[in-house]
């Protein structure tokens, strides 16, 4: 049975479907320069524009140049550390399209990345298939409004990124938060203070009872308050 409010779900490509390759290279690339990486610089650098990123994270040289630098240490570090997709994947794509929404994956990177790591799974999302959101960080009024035509709260959005969870809740979105595990990572405090509510360790948890739960929570106005207080607020 189709849902009776959500008409599209995006899901973000790295640290959702993708496993998360950026968190230990930024902290690595951070520390090593002498810095502190604490909270207020995670979120200062992630779900940015890469020169805004680059430009959070200091160091010498211009932001452009630490980009460049970072993206060369981040390349080492796949040699490792490939980029795979993460279990569960395909199982929640399935899910997802068994709904009757439409299906859209988005992140920082070009298409190209993308078309690399996801390929095999392109036929499951509607076009574009893939938007970059390099330009207009974090996307979500562009994805939902400009690409697909919807108002806010009829779009549900995964993600890793806690800056991405409170643009969703100052535009009315839905979201489930899927945070890295990452041991140096903040996003899932992040997540917290900003009053996620769903959050989720696998992406096997994203199952059918979640999807309808939060569909009727957008339907309801109720997506960013405790339904046991409703009355209250």
């Amino acid at each position: 049975m189709a849902l009776r409010h959500l008409r599209l779900v995006a899901v973000n490509i790295d640290g959702v479907l993708l496993n998360d390759t950026f968190s230990p290279v930024i902290h690595r690339f951070v520390v090593s320069r002498g810095g502190v990486y604490t909270a207020q610089l995670e979120r200062a650098v992630f779900s940015q524009s890469q020169l805004a990123a680059a430009a959070a994270i200091g160091g010498e040289g211009t932001p452009e140049e630490v980009l460049e630098e970072y993206f060369r240490e981040r390349e080492e570090y796949l040699e490792d550390h490939p980029v795979r997709v993460l279990d569960g994947a395909d199982r929640l794509l399935e899910r997802l399209r068994g709904l009757g929404v439409s299906l859209i994956c988005y992140g920082g990177l070009e298409r190209s990345h993308f078309d690399r790591h996801l390929a095999e799974y392109a036929a499951c999302f509607d076009e574009p298939q893939y938007v970059c959101t390099n330009r207009f960080r974090p996307g979500i009024q562009e994805i939902a409004r400009d690409v697909f035509g919807l108002r806010c709260d009829q779009v549900l959005f995964i993600d890793d990124v806690a800056r991405v969870a409170e643009a969703a809740r100052s535009l009315g979105a839905a979201f489930i938060g899927h945070p890295s595990s990452y041991e140096h990572s903040f996003q899932e405090q992040l997540m917290r203070e900003a009053g996620v509510r769903h959050l989720v360790r696998s992406l096997d948890e994203v199952d059918e009872p979640l999807l309808r739960t939060l569909d009727s929570e957008a339907a309801d106005g109720l997506l960013w308050h405790d339904p046991s207080l409703a009355a209250h607020v």
